[in-house]
């Protein structure tokens, strides 16, 4: 939540400049509260897992969260029991048709990522949420594989096959220290990562409207923000529980799959051992920066969002 300072006080433009939340009187007096609404386009088989991961980091903040879910309108959950689908999801094209309006979407990821993005058997209603987010949504959240695809959605951005899977807890660097989305953060942090897929930093560079926020040395480019578009793009997995990881390495051991320990996870590397969470904290600044930053922004009236 901001703090409200005078504006010519000293303090106002050194701790702007440093991203923290700073708002004069005049305008704390004249906003206005309502709840945030955010909707959760669920895309991972374990759906119930998912909700849990992203409600307890959008939930932690003192802001009040509508969280509406909404799934693909054709393509049906058989990891999730029917009657929860039913309770709980819309499909998308009941929500288009609706007229309704978000402050943020959370797009997750898939685990679809060998395929080419047009192979997808929704991909043609994924591009027209893509482009719905443009009118109705005021801030969104691409993740993993949904980052990935939104980003090749709007601006051509390739993700390329790994020859391993990238499967551990990385370090990462704070590229921008100042973006309101990462207040709070450290000069560097493990994040966990799992995917065959990358997109890689030339790439990123090349497109002037997309900029790198947090990014690995070792698997590339993480945090991406597309100012244009109103979106973040999150390759990795902070959202992640403390043994989601070790339920991945796991179930592949079990199928007789080929799959590395993931690194840095387990102490000693040892999977015998209970792993560690290093990452619960920023991934609770991130998502809690993210939620603010929406009600900063955010128009009052809903019917505004696009606008």
């Amino acid at each position: 939540m901001p703090i409200t300072l005078p504006e010519d006080l000293p303090a106002f433009d050194i701790l702007s400049n440093e991203g923290v939340m700073v708002m004069s009187p005049g305008r704390a007096a004249t906003q206005d509260i309502r709840p945030i609404r955010i909707a959760l386009l669920n895309l991972m088989p374990k759906k119930i897992q998912t909700e849990n991961q992203f409600a307890r980091l959008i939930g932690a903040t003192p802001l009040q969260i509508d969280l509406s879910l909404i799934r693909m309108s054709d393509h049906h959950s058989r990891n999730t029991a029917a009657d929860h689908m039913a309770a709980f999801y819309r499909p998308f094209a009941e929500v288009a048709e609706s007229g309704e309006k978000f402050d943020g979407l959370i797009i997750t990821g898939a685990p679809i990522e060998h395929l080419p993005f047009e192979e997808v058997t929704y991909w043609d209603e994924l591009r027209r949420v893509f482009d719905w987010t443009q009118s109705n949504v005021h801030s969104t959240f691409g993740v993993c594989w949904g980052g990935m695809a939104m980003a090749w959605h709007f601006h051509g951005l390739p993700k390329h096959i790994l020859d391993h899977k990238a499967f551990g807890c990385f370090r990462h660097d704070n590229l921008f220290a100042a973006s309101p989305y990462l207040r709070g953060f450290s000069d560097d942090m493990l994040i966990p990562v799992s995917r065959w897929t990358e997109v890689r930093q030339d790439e990123v560079d090349a497109r002037p409207e997309l900029k790198t926020l947090l990014a690995s040395g070792d698997v590339g480019p993480c945090l991406v923000e597309d100012t244009g578009h109103r979106a973040l793009y999150i390759f990795n997995h902070l959202e992640y529980d403390s043994g989601t990881l070790k339920e991945e390495y796991d179930r592949d051991v079990a199928a007789g799959k080929p799959i590395n320990v993931p690194a840095n996870y387990y102490p000693d590397d040892d999977p015998a051992r209970a792993p560690m969470n290093r990452w619960r904290s920023h991934a609770h600044l991130l998502y809690g920066n993210w939620v603010n930053e929406i009600y900063q922004t955010t128009p009052f009236d809903l019917n505004d969002v696009g606008r």
